[in-house]
């Protein structure tokens, strides 16, 4: 969708990068001026964390801050967006006011929206939404419930209403989920602007809601409201102030993300999401930008897992080609990374300084920040609406690490040892 010139850095700035830990190339030039580290920018004494939280991220901040006397290119810090920097999926959001006003328009055939969509989510779509309305012409969702139904029961779970499986075939499940590629392919034909302003009603209607409250789509349920976390807003807030490069890092749509991360400070350079390809028109396509040399793909590729890691390493770093999708030395890692689900688990391990990592009861995600192998994984139930405990331990030895060709295995350390099941007490 855009290109960031990540690659035109000077030598000099890789100079500094081997010589300093935790650093971003992309903000060499703005470093702000050493200080002592007890005059860091403070977070909020008046909104409650978990336990020792604050001291531990506090801790991070003056270490890793620019303010602690830190100097070269300023450290980085990366967030998770949807129920991590807020309550609730702003892309579930957007796609609701998108299906209850019409702004989906019938693809020419459902097949070509995925590359792994199935014979039976064709025919189960198709026979839902019709054929009526002409290709490229918005489906009547908001009063078609059955059409309705079938979009976002396969966007939900991956499978039709009648229980098939949407999506077959062959894709790395540490890469891409199509499920979640498939939200920015059913925008396909609408513009950047067009979408974006779909977004900003979504987050009108989000944000108005009480807390608690739900809609009803189809027949299905779910959050009518979307709430900025103040802990997080105000972490972010404390990070830039203390020197911080803050990045959003997310597998929603980019044009969604970038709506709401401006009401935390963070601006389009510094929002990654899946980055649609567009047309000689600038219209959404089927295809989206890759990482680590994959090319424009129909999805195999996206912020997911190790996907958050390469982008991190491309679009941050100036990490290209193979390389970016691996584990890069200290200096060209994130200080802080902040998550809540598996598929923020690479990234987040990735960070030098601190793993911040709310409790949504995600196995791999919390088999990693409750064997907190290095000391530094911080663990904090949701602001808003906390789970309660799980029931049983975390199958970490045995079910836990989400294996590339599929399915779940045991999650190991860096040494190779299995990591134990770990009982849920964090909530």
């Amino acid at each position: 969708m855009r290109n960031r010139n990540v690659a035109a850095w000077t030598s000099a700035v890789v100079a500094a990068l081997v010589a300093t830990a935790l650093v971003s190339p992309a903000a060499a030039a703005t470093s702000a001026p050493p200080t002592s580290a007890r005059s860091c920018p403070r977070l909020s004494a008046k909104l409650p964390w978990y336990g020792d939280n604050r001291a531990r991220l506090q801790r991070t901040i003056d270490e890793r801050g620019t303010c602690g006397g830190h100097r070269g290119p300023r450290p980085v810090a990366a967030f998770d967006w949807d129920n991590t920097v807020v309550k609730n999926d702003v892309t579930d959001a957007t796609l609701a006011w998108a299906l209850t006003h019409d702004r989906i328009l019938r693809p020419a055939s459902w097949k070509s929206t995925s590359a792994w969509l199935t014979d039976d989510a064709d025919r189960a779509l198709t026979a839902a939404c019709g054929t009526a309305v002409p290709a490229g012409t918005p489906l009547p969702t908001s009063t078609d419930t059955d059409c309705t139904d079938e979009i976002f029961n396969i966007r939900e779970s991956g499978t039709t209403m009648s229980g098939a499986a949407a999506f077959a075939g062959d894709w790395n499940h540490r890469r891409t989920v199509p499920q979640y590629a498939w939200v920015p392919q059913l925008f396909a034909g609408h513009t950047v602007p067009e979408l974006e302003s779909y977004a900003a009603a979504a987050r009108r209607q989000a944000l108005a809601a009480p807390v608690g409250a739900t809609l009803t789509l189809g027949t299905h349920t779910l959050p009518a409201y979307v709430r900025y976390y103040e802990q997080q807003r105000d972490l972010i807030r404390t990070l830039r102030r203390a020197g911080f490069d803050v990045y959003i890092v997310s597998a929603g749509s980019e044009p969604v993300t970038e709506v709401w991360s401006r009401g935390v400070g963070i601006d389009r350079a510094h929002t990654i999401a899946i980055r649609s390809v567009l047309d000689r028109r600038g219209r959404i396509t089927t295809y989206n930008e890759g990482c680590g040399g994959t090319g424009r793909t129909r999805g195999a590729a996206i912020p997911y897992i190790d996907g958050k890691r390469c982008w991190i390493n491309q679009d941050i770093y100036g990490i290209h080609g193979r390389a970016a999708w691996e584990k890069q030395r200290p200096e060209r890692r994130i200080a802080l990374g902040g998550g809540d689900a598996d598929t923020d688990v690479t990234f987040v391990g990735d960070a030098t300084g601190a793993h911040l990592v709310l409790n949504r009861n995600k196995t791999e995600i919390m088999c990693r920040a409750y064997d907190d192998a290095d000391g530094r994984w911080v663990a904090n139930p949701m602001f808003i609406e906390p789970l309660p405990p799980r029931t049983g331990t975390y199958p970490c030895s045995t079910a836990a690490y989400n294996r590339p060709r599929g399915g779940l295995g045991p999650l190991l350390r860096a040494d190779g040892s299995v990591v134990p099941d770990q009982a849920d007490t964090v909530h």
